[in-house]
């Protein structure tokens, strides 16, 4: 089984950055997208960022130009770094990782980490 281990949350004042980090681990042969959603409190959960295999990415409109999604390949790792960070950030920041190929499986699957709480402070 393919487990996602998140970390990096917390507490943060407004303006200040955090850099999430998501590691997946369990036999793993490739891996397609990684990306991170977020949902707060009462609202749905939302597409903050997302890294293909090659390096493509895309943002969210409200982060654009704030956050940085990275990705380690070799290390099936996805980073996510926040910068200027607003309470409105506030949420459960959850990793996904989709595509998933295991050596064992012909098929590729979709999994997710725990989820990890950001906090901004005004």
């Amino acid at each position: 089984q393919v487990q996602l281990a998140e970390s990096g949350g917390g507490l943060v004042q407004a303006g200040g950055s955090l850099r999430l980090s998501c590691a997946a681990s369990g036999s793993i042969a490739s891996i397609n997208a990684m990306g991170w959603y977020r949902q707060a409190p009462g609202k749905q959960r939302e597409l903050v960022a997302v890294i293909s295999s090659g390096g493509s990415r895309n943002y969210a409109d409200s982060v654009k130009g704030r956050f940085t999604i990275s990705r380690d390949n070799a290390k099936n790792a996805v980073y996510l770094q926040m910068s200027t960070l607003k309470p409105e950030d506030t949420a459960v920041y959850y990793c996904y990782a989709d595509g998933v190929k295991q050596y064992y499986s012909d098929y590729t699957r979709l999994f997710w980490g725990q989820g990890t709480q950001v906090t901004v402070s005004p």
